[in-house]
């Protein structure tokens, strides 16, 4: 059977019960806190919507989070904590959908041994497993991901791939279904995520429902590419290559080589190469790429410009190199893109007033 990204599969429960479905989040000591409390914040609100549609079959889900280790307690590296209910020592018996949630940083091999040794053995019982984020390499070190397509954090993709041979690694999805088993990037990816295991059990009228009153997209597609990932500034603020990403933000309509980059950063090309490969993990060339492709999205989703004229101020020269960038990027044409994610034009003109002050639009790395 062929694997599918991010697809809608025949998952759905047929038991018809008054019980609630029974969700686990098996989370690291050092979660993230945004990964289980996203997954848990949508997974928990579905029994409202599903009393409020009046939809038959199951209510919703009952949801509880353990921790991998012995203590209750989760503590994100920002130093936000969470009490857990428990351990997964005593999580409960039946399970349904069990979410694996890692920490800002992928578990060394062999970590969390027990914990691992408990996934193994409940993953031909339960209907679906999800790692969420660096949980990825949880199910990996399981051995529940050999053979499969999976993903995870931009970040960590040369690591998870180089760490697991067996698994087929797909660096570009927001999230990935192969069979009953997910992977996602973290952080937004895993309320997407979770959106999608809605929509899966209980359609997409509760689905929508939660995302409105999150105020989500319903829901960005699974294959949709981790678009901003590249554009993360230096260290400091005042290195060269900080001023060499303004500089660029603002001259992107021109032709723009890597000597010319070199030239004002003052570094040669084979130095600057290395810096971007430390800083980045990216050569200067595809970071380029990767700045006018963010400056084309946002042009697509906040302007009314014709994508001849978009593809020209932002230095792709003409609609069809923009289009093959787009497929080869974030495999979606432009023109798709737009329709999908083009905001209403109150919100347009908000962005527009905001876009006057010139504040460079970035994504901090982790």
């Amino acid at each position: 059977m062929m694997p599918r990204r991010a697809g809608r599969e025949a998952g759905r429960s047929t038991t018809v019960s008054d019980q609630p479905l029974p969700v686990v989040i098996l989370a690291t000591p050092d979660a993230q806190p945004l990964d289980v409390v996203g997954p848990h914040e949508v997974l928990a609100l579905a029994r409202r919507k599903v009393h409020e549609l009046g939809a038959g079959g199951r209510p919703g889900y009952g949801v509880e989070v353990v921790t991998m280790g012995r203590s209750a307690r989760i503590i994100g590296a920002s130093g936000l904590s969470i009490a857990a209910s428990g351990s997964f020592y005593n999580a409960p018996a039946q399970i349904d959908t069990l979410l694996v949630v890692g920490g800002i940083q992928p578990p060394p091999a062999g970590a969390y041994r027990q914990a691992v040794d408990w996934l193994r053995r409940q993953a031909p019982r339960v209907r679906r497993i999800a790692g969420i984020c660096t949980g990825g390499f949880l199910l990996a070190d399981a051995g529940l991901l050999d053979g499969r397509h999976a993903t995870t954090h931009w970040y960590f993709q040369e690591e998870f791939a180089r760490r697991y041979p067996a698994v087929l690694a797909d660096p570009d999805p927001l999230f990935v279904q192969d069979g009953n088993i997910y992977t996602c990037a973290g952080v937004t990816s895993a309320i997407d995520l979770a959106l999608a295991l809605v929509e899966e059990d209980f359609g997409t009228d509760v689905a929508a429902r939660i995302a409105r009153a999150y105020v989500l997209f319903l829901r960005r597609a699974g294959d949709q590419s981790q678009f901003a990932a590249p554009l993360a500034f230096a260290s400091s603020s005042r290195s060269p290559l900080n001023r060499l990403q303004l500089w660029l933000l603002d001259n992107l309509h021109e032709p723009i080589t890597v000597e010319r980059m070199a030239a004002f950063a003052s570094m040669s090309p084979r130095h600057l190469a290395r810096v971007f490969r430390r800083e980045f993990r990216s050569p200067p060339g595809e970071y380029l790429q990767m700045l006018r492709i963010e400056a084309a999205r946002k042009r697509l989703e906040d302007t009314t410009d014709t994508i001849a004229h978009i593809a020209a101020t932002t230095g792709f020269g003409t609609a069809s190199t923009l289009r093959r960038a787009f497929l080869a990027r974030l495999d979606i044409a432009p023109s798709t893109y737009r329709i999908r994610f083009r905001r209403p034009l109150g919100a347009r003109r908000r962005s527009a007033r905001l876009n006057q002050m010139k504040a460079p639009l970035v994504v901090v790395t982790r």
